[in-house]
Formats: structure tokens, sequence, C-alpha cells
């Protein structure tokens, strides 16, 4: 499933690491404000990598949690939809918005292939010192450059270049960051 190869989510070793990753997201989501410590620790079991100083506000969603890796200082607010049947890398210093969606999980197009329930992932991954605003979808196999600004509820297709501002449905870049937005 992690190298991109076809799978079916009814697997016994992949439903039992979703009752796994659903178990501690419940944890997670239902401490309370000021659980700091709490918070850090579940996350720490949940997901594959917690860099220093990373934090997310919950509620949070994962299928797996294990191929979610975040980097050291960034910043995940409530919301977040993290579908991670393949690796979701955010780099380090990101931001990422309210109700935010990264979805690795791909089907098939045609109706009988997808009936069938196989399916793939491809990953995604942040680059340092991403922005991400409140809504943005990203999906599967989409890389962002570093430091480029998704405006809120764009829904990211394909990849964008680093030190950009896209926007919109699908996401084009609107123009550079330069030293004006410093």
């Amino acid at each position: 499933m992690t190298a991109g190869e076809r799978y079916q989510g009814s697997d016994p070793v992949l439903v039992a690491d979703r009752e796994r990753a659903y178990l501690l997201t419940r944890r997670l989501n239902d401490l309370p404000t000021g659980s700091d410590s709490a918070r850090r620790e579940v996350l720490a079991e949940l997901l594959g990598t917690l860099g220093d100083g990373a934090s997310v506000v919950p509620p949070l969603r994962v299928d797996y949690g294990f191929n979610v890796h975040l980097g050291a200082r960034s910043f995940v607010n409530f919301d977040a939809v993290l579908l991670d049947v393949a690796p979701i890398t955010i780099g380090a210093d990101c931001q990422i918005g309210p109700r935010v969606q990264l979805l690795t999980a791909a089907h098939p197009i045609d109706p009988a292939a997808r009936a069938t329930l196989w399916e793939w992932g491809e990953p995604i991954t942040l680059e340092d010192g991403v922005w991400l605003g409140g809504g943005v979808i990203v999906l599967p196999g989409v890389t962002i450059g570093a430091r480029t600004v998704v405006g809120a509820g764009a829904v990211v297709t394909r990849d964008l270049p680093a030190d950009v501002v896209a926007v919109g449905n699908p996401a084009r870049v609107l123009r550079a960051i330069g030293p004006q937005d410093r």
C-alpha cells in the first residue's frame, strides 16, 4: 500500500491498523484544552514523525497515522483530514489551516474496476514553509514547493512550484512571492 501498489482496504492487517489509528485519534480528540504534553504523547504514538515544536489542534482524522510525517515547528489547525494510505510529508515550518484535506487515496475511474474495491495511494509532499489556507484540498501525488501559499478553498490537483501564491479550483499560480511579501 505505502509503495503505491494496489490494495484492498478490507485486508485484516489494514483494518487493524485503521482501528489503532481510530483509537489514538479518539484519545487525542477527547483531550481537554491545555493538555499539550498529553497531546504530544498521543501524536508521537500516532504519527510516523512528529518534529520538534510541531503541533496539531484537534480534532484530527487519519486513516493510519504512521504514514504522516510532520516537520519541526509545523502547525495543523482543527478538522484536518489526512488520508494517509501513502506517505504524507509535511516539511518544517508549515502552516495548515482549518479543515484542510490531504488525500492520498486513489480509485479507478472505470466503474467496473472501481467495483472490485482495489485502490492505491500516491504520496503528498509539502516542502518547508508551505502555508495552506482554510479548506484547501490536496489530491493524490501532489508536491507543493517550499514557501508556497495556497489560498483558502483551493483544490490542488497537480504540483505547485516553490515561492508562489496559488488559488482556485483547480489551483493555479496567481503570482510569485517576492521581497514585497516578506
